[in-house]
């Protein structure tokens, strides 16, 4: 999905990088991409919202975990930094939430497993789809649909 983007940064958080490597993927990038890693206390990185360099965050896919960081205002890692700074900044934000319903099936690395999203995990997800210029998605088909949208939203306004 990444590679059918023209222009797209990635913040990538050490926690997305370890699972990466552990699904044993192969990204194709754009050729312009540039990737920022979860290096730095601060997220330097993230300036850029300031200076309105970015007009859309997509944080995907999106942890019980980091959820709950963003619905509570927690910014302490690179993925809710950006988030937090999206927020302050005005920059409208798709989430893919992983924990969306009280049974659900995901990928493992050896393979589809069930899983069952505490109650806690749930009402946060619910928690974040109120949050002004937030759109909280829950498959991939519409977390793909959001993106089309959002880039004919932007081709429209010029």
């Amino acid at each position: 999905m990444i590679g059918t983007l023209e222009d797209v940064d990635l913040f990538v958080s050490k926690a997305a990088a370890e699972v990466v490597r552990m699904y044993r993927q192969e990204l194709s990038l754009p050729k312009l991409a540039r990737v920022f890693r979860d290096t730095t206390a601060s997220a330097g990185p993230i300036g850029a919202f300031y200076y309105g360099f970015y007009h859309t965050l997509v944080v995907a896919p999106a942890t019980s975990n980091t959820v709950a960081k963003c619905v509570v205002g927690i910014s302490d890692t690179l993925v809710t930094n950006v988030f937090a700074q999206a927020g302050k900044c005005r920059v409208p934000a798709i989430v893919f939430a992983c924990d969306t319903a009280p049974e659900l099936e995901t990928e493992a690395p050896k393979g589809m497993v069930k899983v069952y999203p505490r109650p806690v995990d749930l009402e946060n997800t619910e928690r974040l789809k109120s949050f002004d210029a937030t759109l909280v998605v829950e498959t991939i088909e519409e977390l793909k649909a959001a993106i089309a949208r959002r880039k004919r939203e932007l081709t429209a306004d010029g």
